[in-house]
């Protein structure tokens, strides 16, 4: 059987300037839940201290050589002793009463799995405000979960083969409509969260061009596209790499 009820999954590359404040929002979250919590940080082959900061922090790390989210986030699974995934990006924050809904809705209500409604960082202006609300109404609609909060069954993650391997970006998108298809077998659904939200950085609204982001959310329509890393470029940009191409 399983140690803990649950695992917390933080993937983290180059976050060094995230991850303690992530992983301080995580361990409040833990402590005001009755359930017995891992919690685990993925370092995806960090060149700044990002492990270091975690696992003085108090998290398990566990590291994945292969810059890939699908990688680092199944690597948190596969070090994981627990009968529940709750996987929350280096970027963002959560609390004690998201935590809670989440393990309820998979303990208590027959869900698979679910995401969660998602709130910036910061006041954003008009166009991000319209991005952010666009996507919430899409999760809601087509019960779609945000990256950046991703909760589900261990059993069924492992069944459905976790995050895709194939996918470099909307791999939890793809992930969601896997578990809705093993729930829906089993007579379970997939829940997003709409109480609580995640809080979630807007950095990349700072780094990139209101047409840059767009252009970017029309390459990821070109079929194949999601399966290229040099094609998905803005997920794969971090602060370091920023600045150097801005010199």
């Amino acid at each position: 059987m399983p140690e803990f009820d649950y695992a917390l999954i933080i993937p983290a590359w180059n976050e060094a300037d995230f991850i303690q404040p992530c992983i301080a929002s995580v361990q409040q979250a833990m402590q005001g839940v009755e359930y017995h919590g891992q919690l685990i940080v993925v370092d995806n082959n960090s060149t700044d201290n990002t492990a270091a900061l975690a696992a003085t922090a108090g998290a398990q790390v566990v590291f994945e050589p292969v810059n890939q989210i699908s990688r680092a986030r199944n690597a948190g699974a596969a070090a994981a002793d627990a009968h529940l995934y709750v996987f929350v990006d280096a970027d963002s924050q959560i609390h004690a009463a998201l935590l809670a809904e989440a393990i309820d809705v998979l303990t208590h209500q027959n869900a698979v799995g679910g995401g969660a409604n998602i709130r910036t960082d910061r006041p954003v202006n008009w166009w991000a405000r319209i991005t952010v609300n666009g996507w919430n109404w899409l999760s809601r609609q087509f019960k779609l979960a945000a990256g950046c909060f991703v909760y589900c069954r261990a059993d069924a993650f492992h069944e459905v083969g976790g995050f895709s391997l194939k996918r470099y970006a909307g791999e939890e998108l793809e992930l969601s409509r896997a578990l809705r298809r093993w729930g829906r077998t089993r007579n379970m659904r997939f829940h997003i969260i709409t109480d609580h939200t995640i809080e979630t950085s807007v950095r990349k609204m700072d780094w990139y061009t209101p047409g840059q982001l767009l252009r970017q959310m029309i390459v990821a329509l070109i079929p194949g596209a999601l399966n290229s890393k040099r094609f998905m470029g803005t997920w794969y940009d971090d602060k370091t790499r920023r600045t150097r191409n801005d010199k």
